[in-house]
């Protein structure tokens, strides 16, 4: 006898709950079941537009206790954003509880979920002899496994993802149609004789061996210094064996990648422990269900390449997160017999989108890689691996920050304060993603590139068409950046069909932590870069910005000093014209016998000094970014960058945390407004590398003092403003010692300061700062 028929003397009542967030796909459909059972509860639930809806029927109590458990004992990958409940008409007769037919429409509420990591329970079938997946490299379950990049459209059913074509084998099935299975209507659930297979090709094709034979293979080519190409979650990586210099130095060599640093997976913490000294902390962050890149110290006395990270001393690390990862690390240590650390690095030549499909990676990347290791399930949606780090938190443990935010963290919204109309933000030429507002919620696409190609300008269109697919929404306006001549800006002006607003570079990074910390009230924002289009003909990257969104005032009310760009793109690809521009700007006539990077340039130097005099080809800019390219010229840390911040990165690396005197940056009144002395602040640099400092030192002071310049700078103009809160935003603030050491300052002066944790600092949160900025002004 059931709990309904034995409490069938008692008033029988029907609930209908509506959950709507993260409910599909992660097996809540199988835990609103088991609850319902354990409560003797009649009714159903089902998938639909609005959500997850949920009808049961039973004696008030149980519906009670239903009810707690629903909102307080939920799987593992289920989020729920919203619930309502209401009584509904008790149906007589009823007394079963089932599970129906999801019901499609548009204008659904459902969130996609990310991809995630192989759970425990899955790779204890992989590593079971016994088990029908042992070794086998595409299993999964409800709890784990690919989510957003195979799925095509909503409801998140097999037919709308890449396993549409993997008919299910009558075990398969069984497991599929049994509430009570882990693998309950996981869409991707497949094993050797149904679903997926793997195989590995040489570069002209040709199959070498199938199955895990074919990863064993790709194991001991690698062992043996090959480049492997595989096809993995979200597109491909490109391996080595991080631990054999000549192997990294050809990857290197062949990606056209010389010195930005490259990623390093490892089985797991023991190995890692064998090449850095990662935290507590972050070993958590290791071994989230996001498996994220973790930039983490590198030991000294460890067997990494010099070349895996040869301009800092962290690596960014990660464990696997699918099961050929874990079944080819496993391989590479039984190969070796030692601990397996591999390169994994974006499958892709510099500044092109990771390769997606078979076909285009053998055509793509056979420059590259020797070896592929393929399989035949569609990736749908690119996407790379997402990059992050933990920083101290000026009230206490530690804040994470992203520098890329993509797999595992992409399609999760960023909460907006309010609801508002969809807004469509196509982001900058740098570092781009997109965003598509819909109600109170904001989604930033995955991490697209740079914007210097046709490859990423399609990319960028195919990921807006995904967005608005999965999401069922058609934005009512498009927000770009001011510049003319970006990509991102022409396909919103020439090819979105919508209407256009324009957003201000620097004044979007503001937007952007508006958005992230739900803030309505007037802000100070400290936006720092490299470069941004200023629309007064200068190019702004040093600013301090007064942004009341509830009135929509934004007002540029501090800066840099501001110093010639001479040669334009060429002085951001040379930093020792930037130093050289700023000793000119102090009335400074640089010398040979101080400035060792002259010799040889003399002729380019007068060259570029007469520019500056003419005003030829120098725009006036106001750059923090060019401030660190200045100093690290000045010293000879880095006259020829080979990625975006690679001056500024060997700068912060080069510091002697030890030092504990910053130099003096002081104010001054221009042009109406506030500056911040960045000419005392180099020049101060100058002089102690003219009296032989050590660039350690001087480094640190440098950071020091900018940190305390801009912590006085935010104070004097939140005295003239109404602005409270300090907003900290830009590509500058993904370096960590400045970061810490100005949110220090501001914690000591009582200021909140809002940094960046959900989304890119720099360049990669612009689109949530432009759809922000469209929905509010939409709504007005």
């Amino acid at each position: 006898m059931s709990y309904f028929q034995a409490v069938n003397n008692q008033t029988v009542k029907r609930n209908r709950h509506v959950v709507v967030g993260r409910v599909q796909g992660v097996g809540f459909r199988p835990f609103v079941y088991r609850l319902a059972l354990e409560r003797g509860l009649a009714g159903f639930v089902l998938n639909s537009p609005e959500g997850v809806v949920i009808e049961v029927q039973g004696p008030a109590p149980a519906l009670e206790g239903f009810t707690h458990d629903l909102l307080n004992k939920l799987p593992p990958l289920a989020m729920i954003v919203e619930h309502s409940v209401a009584e509904a008409p008790v149906v007589s007769g009823e007394e079963a509880f089932r599970i129906e037919r999801s019901s499609a429409g548009e204008g659904h509420h459902v969130l996609v979920s990310p991809d995630v990591a192989t759970c425990e329970d899955c790779l204890a079938d992989m590593s079971d002899p016994d088990n029908r997946r042992h070794n086998y490299a595409f299993t999964n379950c409800t709890n784990c496994g690919p989510r957003y990049t195979i799925t095509r459209s909503l409801p998140y059913d097999r037919a709308t993802t890449s396993m549409a074509c993997f008919p299910l084998c009558p075990d398969c099935a069984k497991e599929y149609e049994d509430p009570l299975d882990r693998r309950f209507h996981a869409q991707p659930n497949a094993c050797p004789v149904c679903g997926p297979l793997i195989w590995l090709a040489d570069r002209k094709g040709k199959r070498q061996a199938e199955g895990h034979a074919a990863i064993e293979k790709a194991a001991k080519a690698l062992a043996k210094g090959k480049i492997l190409a595989m096809k993995g979650l979200g597109g491909f990586h490109l391996a080595a064996d991080a631990c054999d210099p000549a192997a990294v130095a050809l990857l290197r060599a062949r990606k056209h990648r010389p010195g930005k640093p490259l990623a390093v997976m490892v089985p797991d913490l023991d190995d890692l422990r064998a090449l850095a000294s990662p935290s507590p902390e972050e070993c958590e962050l290791l071994l989230s269900k996001e498996r994220p890149i973790v930039l983490v110290p590198i030991r000294s006395d460890g067997p990494l390449a010099p070349d895996v990270s040869p301009d800092t001393d962290l690596l960014g690390a990660m464990l696997p997160y699918t099961p050929q990862h874990h079944l080819l690390l496993r391989a590479f240590r039984k190969v070796t017999g030692r601990p397996a650390a591999l390169v994994m690095t974006s499958g892709n030549m510099s500044s092109e989108p990771i390769s997606l499909g078979n076909r285009e990676a053998l055509s793509r990347l056979k420059a590259i890689a020797d070896v592929f290791l393929l399989h035949n399930r569609d990736i749908l949606v690119r996407t790379d691996d997402s990059v992050l780090r933990l920083l101290p938190a000026a009230e206490g443990g530690f804040e994470r920050q992203f520098l890329r935010r993509a797999r595992g963290f992409t399609p999760s919204p960023v909460f907006l304060p309010r609801k508002g109309p969809s807004v469509l933000g196509v982001g900058p030429e740098l570092k781009n993603t997109v965003c598509l507002t819909k109600e109170n919620q904001a989604f930033v696409s995955q991490h697209i590139g740079d914007m210097h190609n046709m490859e990423t300008a399609a990319f960028h269109k195919e990921v807006i068409a995904h967005l608005e697919s999965i999401l069922q929404v058609k934005p009512e306006a498009v927000v770009a950046d001011l510049h003319p001549d970006y990509l991102s800006t022409r396909y919103a002006l020439e090819e979105s069909g919508l209407p256009v607003l324009r957003l201000q570079h620097h004044f979007a990074h503001v937007f952007a932590g508006l958005a992230e910390h739900r803030l309505e009230e007037p802000v100070l924002g400290i936006a720092l870069d490299g470069s941004g289009y200023g629309g007064d003909g200068t190019i702004w990257g040093g600013e301090f910005l007064y942004v009341d969104p509830v009135n929509m005032v934004m007002e540029r009310v501090g800066r840099f000093q501001q110093v010639p760009l001479p040669g334009g793109e060429a002085a951001i690809r040379q930093p020792w014209r930037m130093a050289a521009a700023y000793l000119d700007a102090l009335g400074l006539a640089p010398d040979p016998a101080v400035h060792p990077w002259l010799r040889g340039r003399e002729q380019a130097l007068a060259t570029l000094r007469a520019m500056i005099a003419k005003g030829v080809n120098s725009p006036l800019t106001s750059s923090c970014g060019r401030l660190f390219d200045a100093v690290a010229g000045l010293m000879g840390l880095c006259q020829e960058i080979s990625y975006e911040g690679q001056a500024a990165i060997r700068l912060e690396h080069a510091q002697d945390m030890a030092e504990a005197r910053p130099y003096g940056c002081g104010r001054l009144e221009r042009d109406g407004m506030l500056e911040l002395a960045t000419l005392e602040l180099f020049g101060q640099a100058s002089e102690d590398f003219a009296k032989c400092e050590r660039p350690a030192v001087i480094s640190r002071r440098f950071h020091l003092g900018l940190a305390h310049g801009l912590a006085a700078m935010a104070g004097e103009l939140r005295k003239r403003t109404d602005a409270v809160p300090v907003v900290i935003s830009g590509g500058v603030f993904c370096n960590a010692s400045l970061t810490v050491a100005l949110s220090m300052l501001l914690s000591k002066m009582g200021i909140k300061c809002a940094a960046m944790n959900q989304t890119h600092p720099g360049d990669g949160c612009i689109s949530l700062g432009q759809a922000y900025y469209g929905s509010l002004l939409v709504q007005k």
